[in-house]
């Protein structure tokens, strides 16, 4: 029943020549095509960030001749490495000179004892040294390679002191950076493809009417409207979405009686002309619950989309509220091909639909649904398969607010 029912974004983002790539948004019959320009400031920006960077690899390449040595990663102090680096290097430097000077038999001599001593304990120290600090090295190039858009760049870690936690939050940083960053191509290539089609079949219809190939008739002009509410829709779902990243949004919260409410939200749904019917079963008949009635109208809307576009023709969409205790349980189940095991949690994420879904929505619909529930403190899920098939969709709400909220 899922909304988001079709390909993912991965099948959209590399669609062929009319589609978008993840690094090159565009929108094909639009007129705005090609990769999103960089702003020179951008642009001087990334040359010298991918200077930097080449720079850094030559000067890493330049120190492969020196062993990358770390026999003080098990200690857990940087100070007591430092403490240990400064003992091993007095006592190496000690047992130099003591060796230069009392075994005659290297024939060394007081006069080159020290300088020997001075250069073989620094050659020590920039051993260990080199094993210390190699993690932030490790850090400083990923960094520069991060300043051009590369993320995947790790630092090893094996130490368990202070530049060990830090290569492992760097680690963390630069795993969620390139989440955030991959997850903003696929935002751009999918609004791309959404707007697409509408934007290309309303260009069309327009073209058609100016051209004199087809009449302004009722047929046509409908299209023309269908396409424009795509966009509005598509509009209003990504202002939902930007509400979303922003982070909590406050409820205006009242006692809403479910059984009007739900009637109503079927006879809106049922004038969109789809060959649907409506059933509603309130158990029990005045049961209410504490909720912002806008934001629920918002999850009930997309889930009775959802189940009349996957409902056969002459199909009933079933809804019911119930309560369990505390819990409201409000579902949605239509009669249609229903929700594979493997898709029931993908579906409510951004921009996935399942394998049913052939009508091109947008893959925002559910993710949004889950957003207004976990507003309330309730949970959205894809219930069991009915007996006769099709999907069912639960939401459960706390029938009272909880403290805090």
């Amino acid at each position: 029943m899922s909304g988001e029912r079709g390909s993912g974004p991965a099948e959209r983002a590399g669609a062929g020549p009319s589609g978008t790539g993840p690094s090159g948004a565009g929108l094909s019959g639009t007129g705005l095509t090609g990769p999103i320009p960089l702003t020179g400031a951008a642009r001087e920006a990334r040359v010298r960030a991918r200077a930097g960077a080449l720079a850094d690899g030559a000067r890493t390449a330049a120190r492969r001749g020196w062993p990358d040595v770390r026999p003080l990663d098990p200690v857990h102090s940087l100070k007591t490495k430092l403490a240990l680096l400064v003992a091993a290097s007095v006592t190496v430097a000690s047992l130099l000179v003591w060796a230069g000077l009392r075994m005659d038999w290297l024939r060394i001599g007081p006069r080159y004892t020290l300088p020997i001593a001075i250069v073989i304990t620094l050659v020590f120290t920039q051993l260990l040294a080199r094993g210390m600090t190699s993690p932030l090295r490790e850090m400083t190039a990923a960094a520069r390679a991060m300043a051009t858009g590369d993320y995947s760049r790790r630092v090893r870690s094996t130490s368990n002191d202070e530049v060990g936690e830090l290569a492992d939050a760097f680690n963390r940083m630069a795993q969620d950076l390139e989440a955030v960053d991959r997850e903003r191509r696929e935002l751009v290539a999918n609004v791309s493809h959404e707007l697409r089609t509408p934007v290309s079949a309303l260009h069309a219809v327009m073209e058609n009417l100016v051209d004199g190939v087809t009449e302004p008739d009722h047929g046509t002009l409908s299209t023309a409207l269908a396409q424009t509410e795509r966009l509005g829709r598509l509009v209003e779902q990504l202002l939902d979405l930007s509400r979303l990243d922003a982070g909590a949004v406050s409820l205006d919260r009242e006692e809403l009686a479910l059984e009007p409410f739900l009637e109503q939200a079927t006879r809106a749904m049922s004038m969109t002309g789809r060959d649907v019917r409506y059933a509603v079963d309130v158990d029990p008949p005045g049961l209410a619950v504490d909720v912002d009635s806008a934001r629920l109208h918002q999850v009930v809307a997309n889930l009775l989309d959802n189940a009349s576009r996957h409902s056969p023709p002459g199909g009933t969409v079933r809804v019911s509220a119930h309560a369990a205790g505390a819990v409201v349980r409000i579902s949605v189940q239509d009669e249609g091909p229903g929700i594979a095991d493997a898709d029931r949690e993908r579906v409510f994420e951004r921009f996935q639909r399942g394998s049913a879904r052939t009508d091109g929505g947008t893959g925002l619909g559910l993710a949004i649904a889950r957003w207004a529930v976990q507003l309330h403190g309730g949970t959205i899920r894809v219930g069991p398969t009915p007996p006769g098939g099709g999907c069912r969709i639960d939401v459960h709400l706390p029938r009272e607010v909880a403290p805090g909220r």
